[in-house]
């Protein structure tokens, strides 16, 4: 399921805390981005127990329970962590991964809060969870009656609002660090390939790994070490992009000092996953800086735009072929960069050009 309206994690306790509460809220995203934790804090917000019940785990007797027999009479017991007597969040996290019996099996709970003869306490909030067939996930199609007694919620990765809590959490700076400038690098679709890709929870698990080894990463083998941990964890191409930028750290390269002058692109064929590195953070950069419409560029950044174009031509006498990258359309073939700067760029090349010839 897709939707065009999405929240951010930062967003979403202030939707629950409206509709969770008088209707139960299913919350769809991709593996990674943090749903089971987001719902576990908000949970802790209200002052409530977190019971987490795994839908690829349950079977329908898992909910239902068992029958007994009282004074002639047989009455299903359901478990003794859903059957509780002080409000909870019941949190049925992979739902729609479960087998549509256990789905079934759901539907009293979700619509009517019961089970059997039990009635969720008054004040429970129910939430499910679970991916997107897109994601290449587990996940089964859900039935139109399930989907009918849920409020459907589409969670979105946010660079900022990760950031801001990984600055309050700990994470490794140079993790932290390394995100600031490429916030892009955060999430990557999930591939159809059997390989780690990025998400806020590998970005986590990589925090923990580098912080488990501790000062020991800067010795001789650190570099072999860090490695072997961004690729168990990372997108390849965004494990190999985080590398470079701590060689970027270890060698006092960096793009401030390139764009002031202070420093060169690197040209060694020893560094050229440096240069790819910094190439792309070019491309952020100008991204980020440069408006689409060159009538809001202030004088400050028409003159960037004017470094940016001679330092287009000094990366293309180093490798042409990464600097077409800086400039090339995205994925979805639209411009990452601005027109005007393009026009412009392709306007002063011959000119640029021949200053540098006669340097």
């Amino acid at each position: 399921m897709q939707s065009a309206v999405t929240v951010t994690p930062a967003d979403l306790p202030e939707v629950l805390l409206h509709v969770a509460v008088v209707r139960p809220v299913f919350l769809w995203g991709a593996p990674g981005i943090g749903k089971s934790s987001l719902v576990r804090e908000f949970a802790a917000s209200l002052g409530f127990d977190c019971v987490s019940l795994l839908g690829t785990q349950l079977a329908p007797e898992d909910l239902i329970g068992v029958p007994q027999i009282a004074d002639g009479r047989s009455r299903f017991c359901p478990p003794e962590q859903i059957a509780r007597d002080e409000p909870y969040c019941l949190f049925l996290d992979e739902l729609n991964a479960a087998s549509p019996d256990v789905q079934k099996a759901f539907y009293s709970l979700i619509l009517d809060r019961r089970i059997g003869s039990y009635e969720l306490p008054a004040g429970s909030v129910v939430i499910g969870a679970g991916n997107r067939a897109t994601d290449n996930a587990l996940a089964r199609p859900m039935s139109s009656a399930l989907a009918n007694r849920l409020v459907h919620v589409h969670l979105r990765a946010s660079a900022a609002d990760w950031l801001a809590w990984a600055m309050r959490s700990g994470i490794h700076p140079w993790i932290v660090e390394y995100l600031t400038q490429r916030p892009d690098h955060l999430w990557s679709a999930p591939p159809k390939s059997e390989e780690p890709f990025s998400t806020p929870r590998s970005w986590h698990m990589l925090s923990d790994t580098l912080a488990s080894y501790g000062d020991t990463l800067t010795g001789e083998n650190a570099a072999d070490t860090v490695a072997l941990l961004a690729y168990g964890t990372l997108t390849p191409t965004h494990a190999a992009a985080f590398l470079a930028y701590l060689k970027t750290v270890r060698n006092a390269y960096g793009l401030d000092a390139i764009l002031k002058g202070d420093a060169r692109w690197p040209a060694a064929p020893a560094d050229r996953d440096l240069l790819y590195f910094l190439a792309e953070t070019f491309r952020a950069r100008l991204v980020k800086e440069l408006p689409a419409d060159r009538k809001h560029a202030s004088a400050s950044v028409r003159q960037f735009a004017f470094r940016a174009k001679a330092l287009l031509v000094e990366l293309a006498e180093i490798s042409l072929e990464i600097a077409q990258l800086v400039i090339a359309e995205g994925d979805d073939g639209e411009l990452r960069l601005p027109g005007w700067f393009l026009v412009e760029a392709a306007q002063d090349m011959p000119r640029l050009v021949a200053a540098r010839a006669r340097k």
